[in-house]
């Protein structure tokens, strides 16, 4: 769908354990709770923003490919969250490292630590109006300067319930309400009850509010997340009316959801027991059960549990509230309503609201919902967190399986995984503690060049770190790091060599440089506050809430001038003895310390597949023939209900918008190209926005086409050489220090990208041969330190050291741990990544360089780095000299330039000097390139040729050892040449939220359904994630294009219904965009060489879908040419697929 909407994703998840979050249109990702806030911004503003950018994270095939080669830590909203338990142990985005070195002092690097102290001013005025509401009082009102916002803190004079109002000039408006949730036992009643209230209420009547409003909404984020102590349902639109019809769906579905009354929501979302006939297997289904077998198949996962757990015997922390699998089907209704019945009372809540509506009218609102209910007062007191003491005499270890595949004798050993966990405080921490924690984290974890995580990658002990170090957003902290790919003989040195660490820090300190370059990061990452797509609302809220929800002070949570001056002041005064105290406090003079190891086994899958055999067998066995009979009935009744269509008069219940509070236009973003800018042979691009907050946002785009097919597979490695192995005079530390003092991040990727061919129809399905291939270096800085950062482009471009085996042995042992996780845990993107190799030129580069087959290559490398590294040095110098050519690289150079007119101002000089001293020949000397856009790309020839035995049109399995399926099944919809219509995005998208949500979710019980359409390519993709079923999975797909027949001619008679899949499919298009994200969207359009005139007619196409698109769409899908599947599953599951007639040619992954 072009660059700012390429590809719709339709991917409907509820949330999981520890945090969880249901992300209506990106897959469900699960992270440990304790790498939060690594992946906490940078997750979520790539998601959220996929719906302009392109693909989301996990779906690398399409228009766009971006592989990035750096690692780093997003800290602007560290203070936000807690476990957000969303997979993906891969964060890409950049940031600055540090180490030791030779900058300015410490105490200069604070008092300047970054100019935006000058440039970011608060954009509300310091005084504050309130607004009156007879059925509130007042108990506060403040102002947050850091984010230019007036905060009035309401108590609801009869509920009880506290409600903080920020007023800001943010128009992306935000609303959410949370509950304090502390869970008994890991029956996952948390977790199940939210997704179960979202599924009707006492207003809105149909079986699941949460979808029509996907359906048909403008929402920027429409979610629900599970703590392990808190519940929190949040939404957020630009769209006024859209927000407060959302806002009104979410409230009455809190405090009066069906599911209390109707034991067939409990059955559906959380478990039950599944008989058809009497002759067959009983059997346990349900979303939230399925999803935690998916959880619990993960061995990151299960590290996580038993850290966490190991921690916290004796409060609400040390049971899982995302629920046991084996614990769920304890879980009674009776207590599920009772829970919700305790918690869910107004005065247990605490709500929130951010943006540019108007107060007013959110007390209005609010009021309506709460004056239902009398106050409680022992509502707060009866789901208050306990403190968990220290007590521990002495550290304890914990043991706990994982399972593996049995690769037979002549397999690799299995290897273990450990993790050291301390309980960093039983007591409050002051607002100065918390922001040393913080940057203490940053210095010990932050990077790759951050001390405690290059020695442990150095050491050798093993393959990746596990742990994210600190964890505060819960009511205490911890800090938790190892490794995995440990010999068992070495679990004990590596937790001796972690504790020897800190030591020797406690002792020796760190160096001014290291923390001016920490100091720096954070603060200007605090400062700039760029969330992207992501709502600057929800980050406010979530930062509030770490105070609030504890019964402290919301907005003082927000605020960190005060304790930042006040450490800047200790380092001043003092260097780093305020980081060496805490380190031995909290962490070496502390006993309340846990290690955690995992060991291999291989009879654990299989042995938990038993056992829920033989549970479920012995319940057979114990009920009598009414009680069989009673099972079969409720069994018919769930599934017919589950297969009903809510009546018209339900569905009206339902607000919604209307075709005409819709934007007819495409928003343009400002470009001004200038090729071969002052004869230098490089092309400049700039977007000059009215404000960017004094920064500047830089990518210098470098052409690769004439590296090799043969070593595009080493793109991913060489760019994350160039950013942690040094470069020129300066080591890995250095670099990273340089970095992190003066700019706000720095990183390197590769970009291909599709355009469009000279004279082709712009809105047909391409060829796949035309595109462009880049070495990306992209970063940000304050407009007075851009000297700096072209210098670091420079140097890092030219002189990135590639020599360093040990480095590059361990950055390649790390990414085949990723690999496999991220496998285990993402078999949908790896499906789909799979399937789309197959069909398209670009598809098969993207697999080839982030698909599994990129696992194989990557375990090649390894081998060749250890035992014929002079071969690999040499294949990297080879692909940096090609991309280097000094007679064509200059033609191939753009450099892309957001800012705002002042910015532009202050750094043309800079811009000027940096184009000069760029590598290559300029203008005179240098010889042209290509033309992409009317000639094939070099390597789309030797791909087409490779794709016929690489990537063969068959149906693929991929053994991994799980509980669940990841199942996918794609193909051609539309010829090269074909023209696609907008109308396809609607229809797709359609089909997500209807078809797929019913059958594969709703009543097949996976966690996960999506329906995926790349229009440049025609193919067309179902997935599916975390799935108790495999072959019956593909009959759902293979029925789609008959359900979609009878849905066009349904459509024929309810206007209603399309105009809500149109304005769905509009919400996709339209989103909150951070500065960069305008400017580089923009890029990708004029990169693509999009027209204008293209993307308005794409967009008049989607607002002009008629019911007829639909069964053209359904006959397309009927005649799908060469479809194939790929699969991501256990090898039971495949040998139970095969019994039903589906056979896979089979690969084992590990």
């Amino acid at each position: 769908q072009r660059s700012d909407h390429k590809t719709q994703i339709n991917i409907h998840l509820r949330s999981s354990s520890s945090i969880s979050i249901h992300r209506p249109f990106h897959h469900k990702i699960m992270l440990t709770w304790r790498s939060a806030k690594m992946a906490f911004l940078a997750y979520l503003s790539a998601t959220v923003g996929g719906r302009h950018i392109g693909t989301a994270a996990a779906f690398r095939a399409g228009g766009t490919v971006m592989m990035t080669g750096s690692r780093s830590r997003s800290l602007a909203n560290s203070a936000a969250m807690s476990h957000w338990s969303k997979n993906h142990a891969a964060v890409a985005s950049s940031a600055a490292a540090w180490g030791t070195g030779r900058f300015q002092s410490s105490a200069a690097a604070c008092s300047s630590a970054t100019a935006l102290s000058s440039t970011v001013e608060a954009t509300a005025d310091s005084v504050i109006t309130t607004i009156d509401h007879p059925a509130f009082e007042i108990i506060e009102t403040d102002h947050i300067s850091e984010f230019g916002a007036s905060s009035t803190l309401y108590r609801h004079k009869k509920s009880g319930a506290e409600m903080l109002s920020l007023s800001t000039d943010d128009d992306n408006k935000c609303f959410g309400i949370t509950f304090r949730t502390p869970p008994q036992d890991s029956t996952g009643v948390p977790h199940i009850l939210e997704h179960s209230v979202l599924c009707g209420s006492r207003k809105y009547k149909t079986k699941d509010p949460f979808v029509q409003l996907l359906q048909g909404s403008l929402q920027t984020f429409l979610n629900a997340f599970t703590y392990p102590d808190r519940t929190c349902y949040v939404v957020a639109s630009q769209n006024t009316k859209d927000f407060y019809n959302l806002i009104n769906v979410y409230a009455d579905a809190v405090f009066h959801p069906r599911a209390i009354s109707d034991p067939m929501v409990h059955a559906q979302e959380g478990w039950h027991l599944e008989l058809e006939n009497v002759e067959d297997e009983l059997t346990y289904k349900g979303v939230v059960y399925n999803e935690m077998k998916g959880v619990y198949s993960s061995p990151d996962s299960l590290l996580q549990r038993e850290a966490q757990q190991s921690i916290f015997p004796d409060n609400a922390y040390g049971v899982d509230s995302g629920g046991d699998p084996v614990d769920i089907p304890n879980l009674s209704f009776e207590q599920f309503a009772e829970f919700h019945s305790k918690f869910y009372h107004p005065a247990n809540s605490r709500i929130f609201f951010s943006g540019d509506d108007d107060v007013a009218k959110r007390l209005e609102i609010m009021d309506e919902y709460l004056s239902d209910f009398e106050d409680s007062p022992e509502s707060k007191p009866g789901s208050a967190i306990e403190w968990q003491k220290k007590r521990f005499a002495e550290p304890v270890r914990v043991r706990h399986p994982y399972p593996v595949s049995d690769k037979g004798e002549d397999g690799q050993a299995d290897t273990h995984l450990m993790m050291v966990n301390w309980l960093m405080n039983d007591k409050p921490l002051t607002p100065l503690e918390e922001i040393t924690s913080s940057i203490l984290d940053h210095l010990l974890m932050g990077t790759s060049s951050s001390i405690l995580y290059k020695s442990l990658m150095e050491s050798g002990l093993g393959d990746a770190i596990t742990g994210g170090g600190l964890a505060n957003e819960l009511l205490q902290g911890t800090f938790s790091v190892g490794l995995k790919g440990v010999k068992p003989e070495d679990v004990d040195t590596v937790e001796a060599l972690v504790v020897d660490i800190l030591k020797k820090v406690a002792e020796e300190g760190f160096t001014e440089d290291a923390i001016a370059a920490s100091m720096n990061t954070i603060e200007f990452d605090m400062r700039e506050f760029n969330t992207g797509s992501f709502p600057k609302g929800l980050s406010l809220m979530l930062g509030s809430m770490r105070e609030w929800v504890y019964d402290r002070n919301p907005t003082n949570a927000l605020k960190f001038e005060e304790p930042l001056a006040e450490l800047k002041e200790s380092i001043a005064k003092d260097g780093s003895k305020i980081f060496q105290d805490m380190i031995k406090e909290a962490l070496l003079d502390n006993s309340h310390r846990t290690t955690v190891e995992m060991y291999p086994s291989k009879t654990m899958e299989e042995e938990q597949l038993k056992e829920e055999k033989d549970r479920l067998a012995t319940i057979k066995d114990s009920l009598k023939e009414d009680e069989l009979q009673s099972i079969i009935d409720k069994t018919a009744e769930l599934k017919k209900l589950q297969a009903a269509e809510d009546s018209p008069e339900e569905r009206a219940t339902i607000p919604s918008l209307d075709l005409t509070d819709l934007r007819k236009e495409v928003t343009e973003y400002p470009i001004e190209v200038t090729a071969n800018e002052a004869d230098t042979g490089v092309t400049v691009v700039r977007h000059e926005l009215g404000s960017t907050s004094g920064i500047v946002y830089a990518k210098l785009a470098v052409d690769m086409s004439g590296v090799s097919l043969e070593d595009v597979a080493i793109l991913p490695l060489l760019t994350r050489i160039m950013m942690e192995t040094g470069a020129g005079e300066y080591d890995s530390v250095d670099l990273s220090r340089r970095i992190g003092t003066h700019t706000g991040g720095v990183s390197v990727s590769s970009m291909i990208s599709g355009v469009n061919q000279e004279g082709a129809d712009e809105g047909a399905v391409t060829t796949g041969e035309h595109f462009v291939t880049k070495l990306l270096i992209s970063g940000k800085s304050t407009s007075d330190k851009t000297e700096e950062l072209f210098s670091i482009f420079d140097l890092i471009l030219r002189d990135a050291k590639l020599d360093s085996q040990s480095k590059i042995i361990e950055m390649l042992k790390e990414s085949k741990s990723r690999g496999e996780s991220a496998i285990q845990g993402s078999g949908h993107a790896v499906a789909n990544s799979r399937i789309r190799s197959r069909y398209n030129v670009l598809g098969y580069i993207s697999e080839k360089m982030g698909g599994v087959s990129s696992l194989d290559t990557v375990k090649a490398l390894l081998d060749q780095a250890e035992n014929d590294f002079p071969a690999l040095l040499a294949r990297l110098e080879n692909v940096r000299s090609t991309i280097l050519e000094s007679s064509t690289c200059r033609d191939g150079m753009i450099l892309d330039l957001t800012g705002d007119a002042s910015v532009f101002e202050k750094i043309e000089p800079s811009v000027k000097n940096f184009l000069n001293t760029l590598p290559g020949d300029s203008s005179e000397g240098a010889v042209k390139l290509q033309n992409f856009y009317s000639e094939a790309h070099p390597w789309a020839k030797q791909a087409k040729e490779e794709m016929a035995a690489q990537a063969p049109i068959t149906d693929e399995g991929f053994v991994v050892p799980t509980q669940v399926s990841y199942v996918g099944k794609g193909g051609r919809l539309y010829d090269v040449g074909e023209a696609v219509s907008g109308a396809s995005s609607v229809v797709s998208r359609f089909l997500g939220t209807g078809y797929m949500w019913d059958n594969v979710r709703v009543m097949g019980g996976a966690y996960g359904g999506f329906a995926q359409f790349q229009p440049r390519d025609g193919v067309f993709s179902f997935l599916s994630y975390r799935d108790p079923n495999l072959a019956d999975t593909i009959d759902v797909y293979d029925g789609a294009s008959a359900a979609l027949m009878t849905s066009a001619a349904d459509l024929e008679k309810d206007p209603d219904a399309l105009a809500t899949a149109i304005i769905g499919a509009m919400g996709d298009m339209d989103g909150a965009l951070g500065p960069d994200q305008k400017g580089s969207l923009q890029f990708n359009r004029w990169l693509k060489r999009e027209s204008p005139e293209q993307r308005q007619k794409f967009r008049d196409e989607i607002l002009n879908t008629k019911p007829s698109d639909f069964k053209e769409f359904a006959e397309r899908l009927k005649a799908m040419k060469d479809p194939s599947s790929a699969v991501v599953s256990s090898k039971s599951a495949f040998e139970d697929a095969f019994k039903s007639g589906k056979s896979f040619t089979l690969k084992d992954i590990m």
